[in-house]
């Protein structure tokens, strides 16, 4: 095929018999290019759950088998990677892909193909709008953003603020259009409003305008890559202003890219490293044991997104038929409810761009937290 895909087939399962039936499950995710910074760690999540769903039986006792693609993060290379995955591999359901540009172009494949398409890191707007095969648990920015911006207001006390975001990205964009309405509600005034493009590195023409109008904070729609290095620009002009970042700012990559001048950016998540519920606390210690670092947020999703599709194909009596088990998982997951490392979980149905049913959003609670010498600190 076209792209550059680096292919991982991981066997995971307990049965002696080899000949046992395996359940093919298709993963597409950046694992090269700026969006790695993501995907690895969301493939580090799925291999965590699939080991021990492997270790506890399998699905009633088939075999997990995951089929990993490289999608580089790029929209062309995720309709390829999932038209593989689809009609050559033969997955029942597919994982991705990373990135939100990346799934408004490919999740119209499955949703065609009829096969479930579920996102554990896509929260734009629209996506589950495409249609009823189109699942996520990542928690939209239409849910997080109010609330993170609520928090920070009520903590920092500020009236008005300053907006930057990348208008080249769909996440991006969509974030902004959500930090817009909830800036409304909130009745935030805002300062000026500067944009910026993904592969930009000189933002200090944006920061000098922002500067100048005397914000209270800076809200920010970006992707790490270029937000960790708005942040370190903004202090060294001697901004000392909170940043309010959405969810592609949520990444230990800050501490790493902006390394002494991250502190004091507000992010919210359904999911922190600190969060005290046992079911997190086991998840943290697994995938420490296993990768000797701390996880992230997409680690979480991707590993519990795994544990809600197991629910659901533990539901199925498998046939010969595979277009009928893939109807048959679609009609199995809505009703999945799950508390793992990211909390309790459900789903609730979109709305389509033709007005009728659509895709299933998750519903789940926002934790806030801030920036503190290279760690992410729940606020209450």
């Amino acid at each position: 095929m076209r792209c550059r895909a680096l292919l991982f087939i991981l066997v995971f399962g307990v049965l002696p018999n080899t000949a046992a039936a395996q359940i093919k499950i298709g993963i597409a995710e950046a694992l090269t290019g700026n969006a790695s910074q993501y995907g690895v760690a969301i493939r580090k999540g799925f291999e965590l759950a699939a080991g021990e769903i492997a270790s506890s039986g399998g699905i009633n006792g088939q075999k997990l088998e995951l089929v990993i693609e490289d999608e580089q993060g790029k929209k062309e290379e995720a309709i390829n990677v999932f038209k593989k995955l689809i009609f050559q591999d033969k997955v029942l359901l597919l994982f991705g892909p990373t990135l939100s540009n990346s799934a408004q172009a490919a999740d119209p494949v499955a949703q065609a193909a009829k096969v479930v398409v579920f996102g554990t890191s896509n929260t734009a707007d629209g996506i589950t709008s495409i249609g009823n095969y189109v699942f996520r648990n990542s928690v939209t920015e239409a849910d997080i953003l109010p609330a993170t911006l609520k928090v920070a207001a009520q903590k920092t006390g500020l009236s008005k603020v300053a907006v930057l975001y990348g208008n080249d990205d769909i996440f991006t964009r969509s974030s902004y259009d959500n930090f817009k309405k909830a800036l409304q509600d909130l009745k935030i005034g805002v300062t000026t409003t500067e944009t910026f493009a993904k592969g930009d590195v000189d933002f200090k023409p944006q920061l000098t305008k922002i500067k100048g109008t005397n914000p209270d904070a800076i809200v920010l729609s970006a992707l790490v890559a270029e937000g960790a290095p708005i942040m370190v620009q903004a202090r060294q002009l001697g901004i000392t202003l909170p940043f309010v970042g959405g969810n592609g700012m949520n990444s230990p990559r800050v501490f790493e890219l902006a390394r002494d001048h991250s502190d004091n950016l507000w992010v919210g998540s359904p999911w922190s490293v600190e969060s005290s519920a046992p079911e997190n606390k086991r998840f943290v210690a697994a995938y420490q044991k296993a990768h000797g670092a701390l996880p992230d947020q997409f680690a979480a999703q991707a590993y519990d997104a795994m544990y809600i599709a197991a629910q659901a194909m533990r539901k199925l009596k498998f046939a010969a038929n595979l277009d009928a088990d893939r109807r048959a998982l679609r009609d199995a997951l809505p009703a999945v409810q799950w508390s793992g490392a990211t909390g309790p979980f459900k789903f609730r149905q979109a709305t389509g761009r033709d007005g009728k049913p659509a895709g299933y959003d998750a519903v789940q609670t926002a934790i806030v937290m801030v920036t503190k010498r290279n760690q992410y600190v729940i606020q209450k």
